[in-house]
């Protein structure tokens, strides 16, 4: 019996590593560089914003955790000019600020780049 239980404990802790193993090394990029029109474009610190969110899904039910996504959906028109900024980004900084809490831009010289 106590061999079986000792079996268990050792091929979970197996995967249990081999899924955090995953987890850390599939974070996407660091930093991701976002076309953001004639105001500039925004430099979103990707790792910085899991980090604090703690839920990918927060942004990405709105589109796939895939590397040039939004520029993918933007030129086959699935997606709405600035439906990320207002429906994610702004929501959210607004939100927080709100709040009281530590929030990021909410003016568009500060995500907008030239």
């Amino acid at each position: 019996m106590k061999s079986k239980t000792i079996l268990f404990l050792i091929i979970f802790g197996i995967v249990f590593s081999v899924a955090m193993a995953a987890e850390v090394q599939n974070r996407g990029a660091p930093n991701i560089t976002l076309e953001g029109g004639k105001k500039g474009n925004v430099y979103f610190p990707h790792h910085m914003h899991q980090d604090n969110l703690k839920n990918c899904n927060a942004c990405h039910d709105l589109f796939p955790q895939k590397a040039g996504v939004i520029q993918d959906l933007k030129n086959q028109g699935n997606l709405e000019k600035k439906q990320v900024m207002n429906k994610k980004c702004l929501k959210c900084h607004r939100a927080k600020k709100k709040a009281g809490e530590e929030a990021g831009p909410t003016k568009c010289s500060e995500c907008h780049i030239k």
